[in-house]
Order: C-alpha cells, then sequence, then structure tokens
C-alpha cells in the first residue's frame, strides 16, 4: 500500500496516543475488504509527523521482510522537495555528522566525527524560485533522524514553517514545507519496478510551483 501522508500525521503510534497512518490504513483495509480480526500492516519506512508525501506500507510478512532489505541497502530511490529560504547553490552534496537528543527530539550537527554521531550525507539541487523562497529537490544518501531538516539547517537553509530547525515563523497548520515527493522501488513479489509520485498538499506556496 503506497499513501500520501497528511502533516500532522504520526506514521506510528507513540506516548500521544494520537491516532496513526497505520491505524487509519489498517482500518481501511479492515472495511475496504471486510476482514474479520486483526489486519497485518508492516511498516517500511516513516515521515516525521510534520511531513508530507509518499510512505509504503508491507500488506503481508513476506513484502515486509522483501522491502527492509531493499530499504536496508537503500536501493529505492527516494526524492524530495523543499521550499526553503537562504541562498541555495545550485548543486551541492551536503556531509555532517548529526546526533540525536531524544529529549528535545531534534538532530543537532557536527563537522567531523564525534562520539554517538552518526555519518549523514545528502545531495540537493535547485529548482526554482519563488517571490520569496527557493524550491530544491533532495536525494539522500544515508537516512539519519531529522537528516534532511537538519543538514539544511546547517548551511542556512531553513525549510518554511520548521521551527525547531531555524524557520523564523511557523505555518498557520503546523506543517513544515517539505514534501516526500517520488518513491522508485522493486514490487516484493511480482520483481516490477514501480514509480509513484506524491501530488503537493493544497496551499498558496506549493500550488505555485510549476513542477
Amino acid at each position: 500500500m503506497v499513501v500520501n501522508k497528511a502533516s500532522g500525521l504520526l506514521v506510528q503510534g507513540d506516548q500521544t496516543g494520537d491516532e496513526s497512518l497505520v491505524d487509519i490504513a489498517k482500518r481501511h483495509i479492515k472495511d475496504k475488504y471486510k476482514k474479520s480480526g486483526d489486519v497485518f500492516l508492516g511498516l517500511v519506512h516513516r515521515l516525521d509527523r510534520p511531513t508530507t508525501g509518499i510512505i509504503v506500507l508491507a500488506r503481508t510478512s513476506k513484502a515486509l521482510s522483501r522491502l527492509n532489505q531493499q530499504f536496508r541497502v537503500r536501493a529505492p530511490k527516494k526524492i524530495y522537495r523543499a521550499v526553503v529560504s537562504g541562498t541555495p547553490e545550485t548543486y551541492t552534496r551536503l556531509e555532517h555528522y548529526l546526533k540525536k537528543n531524544s529529549s528535545q527530539n531534534k538532530s543537532f550537527h557536527y563537522p567531523k566525527n564525534t562520539p554517538n554521531t552518526k555519518h549523514a550525507i545528502l545531495r540537493y539541487h535547485y529548482v526554482e524560485q519563488l517571490e520569496s523562497y527557493h524550491v530544491i529537490e533532495i536525494e539522500l544518501e544515508t537516512g539519519r533522524h531529522h537528516q534532511i531538516r537538519a543538514q539544511l539547517a546547517a548551511v542556512g537553509l531553513h525549510i518554511k514553517g520548521d521551527l525547531k530547525y531555524g524557520a523564523k515563523r511557523p505555518n498557520p497548520n503546523g506543517s513544515i514545507h517539505l514534501h516526500a515527493r517520488s518513491l522508485l522501488f522493486v514490487h516484493p513479489t511480482k520483481r516490477e519496478e514501480m514509480k509513484f509520485i506524491a501530488p503537493y498538499p493544497n496551499d498558496v506556496i506549493w500550488n505555485s510551483l510549476t513542477d
């Protein structure tokens, strides 16, 4: 199952007790297919709560195992779009060491390897200029906690609405302008390459993009 996640929705339940994407998807499957008992739905990867875009869920244990293996070796191609302030380069590769602070639910960047840090690498290229912001496209080489948000902030590129990582103002709905735009992976049983593109959220900024 491939879903376009809304901002503010947890992917998986946490201590807040708020309903999650997994809860909603399980209920959908149960209702649609008139299933009795518990519904299996495996979580393959995650998105931050304020982030929007593509999530893939596994409907069988075999699919979960095979998809987990693909994501473990970083075979799927995930593309993100972000609306940022600052001055992006045309193309660059960012490399930092990130340390997660669980009590703050935030990752901090370091220029070199220090105790308890994890190596983080991403690439981005410039897409287009908006009236007050810029749009960039991002591809991750590693998968770390809040990696895109922390690494972009480290070079002065603040995602619109992301107060936690330096944005000046929040978005009215609590979202941030970071969107998991596309995902390419191999179907776990059919072995066919599949690509999905998630429509942008419906707001003035996203609607102004030409692509």
